[in-house]
């Protein structure tokens, strides 16, 4: 039998991402979100929500840039690490041993150990109460190729092996279970 409960953020999985920001290196940071997703795909467009009071959210607002970068579960303690203690006193790339790598377009890092990392350039920034949300351009989409599946030549999620977050909760993503289609595919 179904129950209520009140209105709350229950829409999981959600992506467990670590977001860099900073033009500078003096500025870098990395802050662990869940609170992303794709807004548009034509033009690309993403978003980021982020509480005011966070060390990234000044950051963010400077530089109006951030690089969205995907974790895996070999990344998980690095992930968890970074969304729970602040920019403002510690350095997070260097306590992490995370590398700051040059982005394409945008001049927030990227991390080198992300299997994909999404250059980000906001357009508007709404703020909702709780959190601001950057609503953003995809600018450019950085990959290791190691994640290319030879066959399809597609990025390969499952050898990623990337990590979800579910109410408090991280996790892997499973087995593969079928592709888009699939369920009206002709045999």
């Amino acid at each position: 039998m179904k129950q209520d409960w009140k209105p709350g953020t229950m829409i999981y999985p959600l992506p467990a991402v670590m977001v860099s920001c900073g033009s500078v290196p003096e500025e870098y940071n990395i802050i662990t979100v869940s609170w992303t997703g794709t807004i548009c795909s034509n033009p690309p467009m993403c978003y980021i929500s982020v509480r005011p009071g966070r060390h990234s959210h000044d950051i963010l607002m400077k530089n109006m840039e951030y690089v969205i970068n995907l974790t895996t579960e070999e990344l998980a303690f690095a992930t968890d690490w970074c969304g729970v203690v602040s920019g403002r006193e510690h350095r997070k790339f260097e306590e992490m041993k995370l590398t700051p790598g040059k982005s394409t377009v945008v001049r927030a890092p990227l991390i080198e150990e992300s299997p994909l990392c999404i250059e980000c350039r906001v357009k508007e920034v709404l703020a909702l109460g709780s959190h601001d949300m950057f609503i953003s351009d995809v600018v450019n989409v950085r990959y290791d190729d190691r994640y290319i599946d030879p066959d399809t030549q597609a990025f390969d999620m499952a050898r990623a092996r990337l990590l979800a977050y579910v109410h408090g909760k991280y996790y892997g993503t499973g087995e593969f279970v079928g592709h888009f289609g699939w369920s009206v595919k002709k045999k």
